[in-house]
């Protein structure tokens, strides 16, 4: 359950979201014809950079950068260069809001953004659809899997779907003894519901369910009434140094139990402290991880891969996002926001959302295009085309989502990530409440 300061947060900044949102009315309503733009166009990585989900932001910004390397080397956008701006929203809603708020307001020539994250979704989402800019969410909560903002797309799975596949791996593994290891920040908790009752379903038992106080000094009681409990696998999300100082401490009191994480346990940040709590080799020998689905390889992806490797002075160890699927499909999202525009002949928001759907709707006769460059040739050539880009295909569904399979990998000592399973979208459905 969310701790009441969170909760308290989270109304507080919905209701100040509401105001934002009234105060909007009438100076945010589209023209009938589009903006005029003048120097160079703004994408937005509206995320935490600071905080305890502080890694989600640089990952959203390593997919930004390359893409509007990409552009730019192309000639732009109808004759305007691109840059991507940082809007750090601190993983909270209640900074999120003014966050929104003054990037709406003040940031020149905003056209597009990549977020929210589920941290400030529920209280973002509402301001920015009102402002007519297109997003590209990375929040995995349900509460958007039939979402009616005309403005919001998701080209990842929910978070609820990450934990199904967390349980289906679980149980194939042959764990019948679960403890959901979870922290109380909103990102974390959106795995929960489902992989318990996933987990459940399948003919395994929850034997403890935990929500973390994030960054502790010590979770000996926590850990303490784990190890009583007898689990034989370990679910969790929390920060860096909430998991590395409780794995640590279980290592100490009872020695390690296999872990099943989400998709942060395998960011930078994460792997970095919770092995040096338990050591790299304790870590490649109980560990995997689920995340969506991408194959990571192909023209696409190989053109993603080199924008990103050429991006070091911007973008801090790049070769760290190469195989990263929400870095990849946050670089899709800017490519696709840069095709509409073009067949909508303006970057004016409000004109060119229609047209994100139609870049990637593998119409009857459609040219496949594997880049910006691709899709701008096409288009001037008057073909119609089907971007399939680094993340892969796109399938929007009437809510704008487009979702797929997980796959679940392990860390091996030398720091690579082998694969150790598919869950496919089919059966993750089966068990999505």
């Amino acid at each position: 359950m969310i701790d009441r300061l969170a909760t308290s947060k989270l109304h507080a900044s919905l209701a100040a979201g509401a105001l934002l949102i009234l105060a909007a009315c009438g100076s945010n309503t589209p023209s009938a014809t589009p903006k005029t733009y003048t120097g160079t166009l703004t994408f937005a990585s509206f995320n935490p950079f600071t905080g305890p989900d502080a890694s989600f932001g640089p990952e959203m910004a390593a997919g930004c950068i390359p893409a509007a390397k990409t552009i730019n080397d192309a000639g732009g956008v109808l004759g305007h260069q691109v840059q991507c701006v940082a809007v750090d929203t601190r993983g909270d809603p209640a900074d999120a809001v003014p966050a929104a708020q003054k990037m709406i307001a003040t940031t020149q020539n905003l056209v597009g953004m990549n977020g929210p994250s589920s941290d400030e979704a529920l209280a973002t989402v509402p301001i920015i659809d009102r402002a007519h800019l297109p997003m590209f969410a990375d929040s995995g909560q349900a509460a958007f899997d039939k979402s009616t903002y005309k403005y919001f797309y998701r080209l990842t799975p929910p978070d609820d779907a990450a934990g199904v596949a967390m349980a289906i791996y679980a149980y194939n593994k042959g764990y019948r003894r679960g403890a959901a290891v979870f922290g109380n920040d909103l990102s974390s908790q959106g795995n929960v519901p489902n992989l318990l009752s996933a987990f459940v379903k399948l003919g395994g038992q929850i034997v403890v369910n935990q929500t973390l106080t994030l960054d502790q000094s010590s979770y000996r009681t926590e850990v303490t009434a784990l190890v009583a409990a007898t689990p034989d696998v370990i679910f969790t999300e929390a920060d860096p140094q909430t998991d590395a100082a409780y794995l640590s401490q279980l290592q100490q009191l009872h020695g390690m139990i296999p872990v099943v994480g989400t998709q942060p346990t395998v960011q930078p940040p994460w792997i970095k402290a919770v092995s040096g709590a338990i050591g790299r080799s304790t870590l490649s020998q109980n560990f995997a991880a689920a995340q969506p689905y991408s194959t990571s390889q192909g023209p696409a992806w190989e053109v993603y891969n080199t924008a990103l490797l050429a991006s070091g002075s911007a973008v801090p160890q790049p070769d760290q996002w190469s195989q990263d699927p929400y870095t990849e499909t946050d670089y899709d999202a800017i490519i696709m926001m840069a095709l509409a525009m073009l067949e909508a002949k303006t970057p004016d928001p409000s004109f060119y959302n229609a047209f994100i759907p139609k870049v990637v709707g593998n119409a009857a006769g459609a040219t496949e295009v594997h880049s910006y460059k691709e899709g701008m040739d096409a288009i001037a050539a008057g073909k119609t085309i089907n971007y399939v880009g680094a993340g892969g295909p796109v399938a929007f569904d009437q809510y704008q989502n487009s979702t797929g399979a997980f796959e679940l990998i392990g860390y091996a000592a030398n720091g690579s990530n082998p694969q150790l399973a598919v869950v496919s979208a089919s059966d993750i459905a089966k068990l999505r409440q």
